[in-house]
C-alpha cells in the first residue's frame, strides 16, 4: 500500500481521537474514552508503517501540520469554537507549507 494513504489513515485516525477527547470527560466515559486510546494507537501505528519510504521529519511534518489544520477546523463545526482572522491566516500557512513540503521537496522522495 502507498506510504501516503497510511500517512493519511494516521492523520484521520488522530483527527478522530483529538475530536472525542472532550467528550471523554477526564477519561470518566468508557465509550468515548476507548475511542481515543483507539485512535491514537491507530495514529501511532500508521504513522510507523509510513517510515519505510518517507522520512521521519517530513511524515511527522504532515502529520501535525494536515491534523492541526483539521481538528480546527473540526473544532469549529462539532464544538462551535469561533477561529478568527489570525488563526485562519495561520491555518493557511500550515496548509500552504505542507502543499510545498510534499509538492517540491526533494526530502519528500520515496527510497
Amino acid at each position: 500500500m502507498n506510504n501516503w494513504v497510511y500517512l493519511g489513515l494516521a492523520i484521520f485516525s488522530e483527527v478522530i481521537a483529538t475530536a472525542s477527547l472532550k467528550s471523554t470527560e477526564g477519561f470518566t466515559r468508557l465509550v468515548p474514552s476507548i475511542v481515543v486510546l483507539t485512535g491514537y494507537s491507530a495514529a501511532f501505528y500508521f504513522l510507523s508503517l509510513t517510515l519505510d519510504t518517507i522520512p521521519i521529519g517530513v511524515a511527522y511534518a504532515v502529520w501535525s501540520g494536515v491534523g492541526v489544520a483539521t481538528i480546527a477546523i473540526v473544532s469549529y463545526v462539532l464544538y462551535d469554537q469561533k477561529i478568527d482572522t489570525a488563526g485562519i491566516i495561520g491555518i493557511g500557512l500550515i496548509i500552504a507549507g505542507v502543499v510545498v513540503l510534499r509538492l517540491f521537496s526533494e526530502s519528500t522522495a520515496e527510497v
